[in-house]
């Protein structure tokens, strides 16, 4: 039998399907009570167990392999959470014409989240750029992100982003730099394992974010918050995500010229330094915003789904950019075939 497979013409990843549906049955049937109690408290253990499988799988030696390319990585770092997050403050001054102040902290914390890792290199390896450098360029970001993200979100958004305090920060260091840590520690350890089985744990990554999102968005309509959100207000949010979107594409391709990096490298720089990690992110939310996590990501969730649509477009036509000239002992320059005319004519 003929196994079936997603149609490479559907622009909308499945998995966004499944967030979606998940997202539906929260609001058809939210968790209720001690009901909402065990999906919160499963929801916590799946986010620490997720943190320890990232620990797991981040190769030291791959780490280490990719400082050599340091200007590359902090170029990405820069687009990640210096640029970002500068736009997302200029973007306060939408408030409250076109973005209300709950989705603004939303768009504002969607800022502030690490690069992806897995899409950034596949879009690299299909635009044939520099694979090896997004990998250690994603693997960075979201290391850093377990520090940056919190630290930011507790300087840019403050006591506004739904309780934000000292207590987020202890809880970031709980449930997800401890058991990232215990990864790390026990990779030698569990690491084949994790390879052997990276399918079936990849569905259960996936599965733990299904979680965390069913328990956010179940806690938001139990508080009737999604009365506060008009569709005028979702389709502004989506006209400010699309230009921001944009904006970092342009400034990661031509920057990226700028600074003399190559056709591969910038490559690898537009699509990490563009992009916004979900998986990342949602986590994150849950321990940062608590009960007002559902609007926090909801912004994220729009904007990761757009990235993936628009950066498969460019990944398939920087594919067909022209190889770029290397030159040979054998192809002198034409600056040597000239000089060597004018020495042949005058000699």
């Amino acid at each position: 039998m003929k196994r079936l497979t997603w149609p490479t013409w559907m622009p909308i990843d499945p998995y966004i399907l499944a967030l979606i549906g998940t997202v539906g049955l929260a609001a058809l049937l939210p968790a209720r009570g001690g009901a909402a109690d065990v999906a919160s408290g499963a929801s916590t253990a799946a986010v620490a167990f997720l943190f320890f499988l990232y620990g797991a799988r981040l190769s030291t030696r791959e780490a280490m392999d990719g400082v050599r390319h340091w200007r590359l990585h902090v170029t990405v770092l820069a687009c990640t959470f210096v640029a970002f997050p500068l736009l997302g403050l200029a973007a306060r001054g939408l408030v409250p014409v076109l973005l209300p102040q709950n989705l603004y902290e939303g768009l504002l914390f969607l800022t502030l989240v690490p690069s992806t890792i897995q899409s950034s290199i596949a879009f690299t390896s299909i635009a044939r750029g520099n694979v090896p450098a997004a990998i250690c360029a994603g693997s960075f970001s979201s290391l850093a992100g377990i520090v940056f993200t919190p630290l930011l979100a507790a300087a840019l958004l403050g006591n506004s982003g739904g309780g934000f305090s000292a207590d987020s920060l202890v809880k970031i260091v709980l449930q997800l730099l401890v058991p990232f840590l215990a990864g790390q520690l026990l990779r030698r350890w569990v690491g084949g394992f994790i390879a052997r089985h990276k399918k079936i744990l990849g569905y259960v990554d996936r599965g733990s974010i299904l979680l965390v999102v069913y328990t956010a968005f179940s806690e938001g309509m139990v508080q009737g918050i999604w009365h506060q959100v008009s569709a005028v207000r979702l389709a502004g949010l989506l006209a400010v995500e699309a230009v921001l979107l944009a904006v970092m594409l342009a400034a990661t391709w031509y920057g990226a010229k700028a600074l003399g990096f190559n056709r591969a490298d910038g490559i690898a720089i537009q699509f990490a330094g563009s992009k916004k990690s979900l998986a990342a992110g949602l986590p994150m939310a849950s321990v940062l915003f608590g009960a007002h996590a559902s609007l926090a990501v909801l912004p994220l969730m729009l904007f990761h789904q757009m990235q993936l649509m628009v950066c498969a477009v460019i990944a398939k036509r920087r594919a067909k950019d022209p190889e770029e000239p290397r030159l040979t002992p054998a192809e002198p320059t034409a600056e040597a075939r000239a000089e060597a005319g004018t020495a042949t004519r005058s000699g």
